[in-house]
């Protein structure tokens, strides 16, 4: 396994349970068979309705991981398929990736809002290197 795919492993496996905190404050808050249940009609955000501060907060940050989640895998496959998972900008890049968007999962969840865009925009920026390295332009 190249370095880019393990860490796209562990971007995945990390993005696959960042539901578990906001889904047990829903436990705890609504009860087991309300929150197994269906959304009351007409409820705003059933996902987010009753949830403490930081599990709202938890809960947006893991939709933002999923939806970048995409981006980031294609162009780690992209990179697997060039056969550039092992270059060392690409792998530090996306170990980079990792660790920034578990810091933003915990800082956003925390409610520390400056410091959550600033590790949006390092992911982000790693997110671009990785293109312009499979684009040739770095």
């Amino acid at each position: 396994m190249s370095e880019a795919l393990y860490w796209l492993t562990l971007t995945a496996l990390m993005t696959a349970l960042f539901w578990l905190p906001y889904s047990l404050n829903r436990i705890l808050s609504r009860g087991l068979f309300t929150a197994m249940g269906n959304p009351a009609p007409g409820e705003e955000n059933p996902y987010i309705t009753g949830l403490a501060p930081w599990a709202q907060r938890a809960y947006f940050a893991h939709i933002n991981a999923v939806e970048n989640l995409a981006i980031f895998a294609a162009l780690i496959l992209i990179a697997q398929v060039a056969n550039m998972g092992n270059n060392a900008v690409i792998a530090t890049s996306a170990m980079v990736y990792f660790f920034a968007r578990l810091l933003h999962y915990i800082v956003y969840a925390a409610g520390i809002p400056v410091a959550r865009t600033l590790l949006f925009a390092v992911s982000w920026g790693a997110t671009i290197v990785i293109a312009l390295k499979l684009l040739n332009v770095i």
